[in-house]
Formats: structure tokens, C-alpha cells, sequence
């Protein structure tokens, strides 16, 4: 017998009808690629953002060498004009430097460990969607 004889059959009862879950389970598959849809724009997104951050910091970075070795000479200068031998001065404007520039290193690190790649919103919608399709299925069944 086919499904449109079940259907069409006085003996046949509305639990036995097929259709409930064969909508549950169209609904479910819909779901499902609507999900994944959402899953692929926000990756999509949060790595366009981090990608187009992290352009930024590495253009910054090669604009600011120049600038920091002018600076650096211009430091060097100015202490050994307050009677300071030269390689005093060179010391102690590279460390400065090298404090500066840890301070940064680690402030970045910091910034990209908080950064967050999951997509917690999918999940969240993902886990809330299970939840009902259960509750529906055990209603239904």
C-alpha cells in the first residue's frame, strides 16, 4: 500500500499518519541549513574583522620603524649633548625602547586572547533549536 492509501483508509488513525514527522523532520532540515547559514556568516565575519585589524597593526608597524629610528637618534643626540657618552646614550634609549615595546607585545597578546572565533550565537540558537525539536517530537509521538 502507498502512503495515500494509509491516508485514505477508514482504519487507518492520525498517529499512524506519516506526515507529523515527515514535516518535523522537513522542518528540522531547514533549520539545520538555516543554522549553518548563520554558523558561516558570523566565522565569516569575525575573521574579517580580526584580518582587517591585524592589516592595520602590520601597516602602523612599518610606517612607525622609520619614525622610531629617527626618534631614537634624536634622543641619542640630545643626551649626549648633556655631556653623556655616546654609547650611555645609546643604552639607555634602547632600553627605554624595549620596555615600550614589550608593554605593546603584551598588550596585543592580550587583545587576541579575548578575541573569540566561536560563534557562541549559533551555538546558543543551535542548542535553544534542539531543545524545541525534542520537545516537539515527544509531543507529537
Amino acid at each position: 500500500m502507498t502512503a495515500q492509501d494509509h491516508t485514505s483508509s477508514p482504519n487507518v488513525t492520525p498517529a499512524d499518519d506519516p506526515s507529523p514527522i515527515q514535516s518535523i523532520l522537513l522542518h528540522a532540515h531547514r533549520l539545520v541549513r538555516k543554522e549553518i547559514d548563520l554558523l558561516k556568516a558570523e566565522v565569516s565575519e569575525r575573521v574579517s574583522k580580526a584580518g582587517s585589524a591585524v592589516v592595520m597593526i602590520a601597516i602602523g608597524a612599518i610606517l612607525l620603524l622609520p619614525a622610531l629610528n629617527v626618534l631614537a637618534a634624536a634622543a641619542v643626540t640630545a643626551l649626549v649633548a648633556l655631556e653623556l657618552a655616546g654609547w650611555v646614550a645609546s643604552l639607555i634609549v634602547a632600553a627605554v625602547l624595549i620596555v615600550i615595546a614589550l608593554i605593546l607585545v603584551m598588550s596585543g597578546i592580550s587583545t587576541l586572547k579575548k578575541t573569540s572565533f566561536v560563534p557562541r550565537d549559533t551555538i546558543d540558537t543551535l542548542e535553544r533549536d534542539a531543545r524545541v525539536l525534542k520537545e516537539t517530537i515527544k509531543n507529537d509521538a
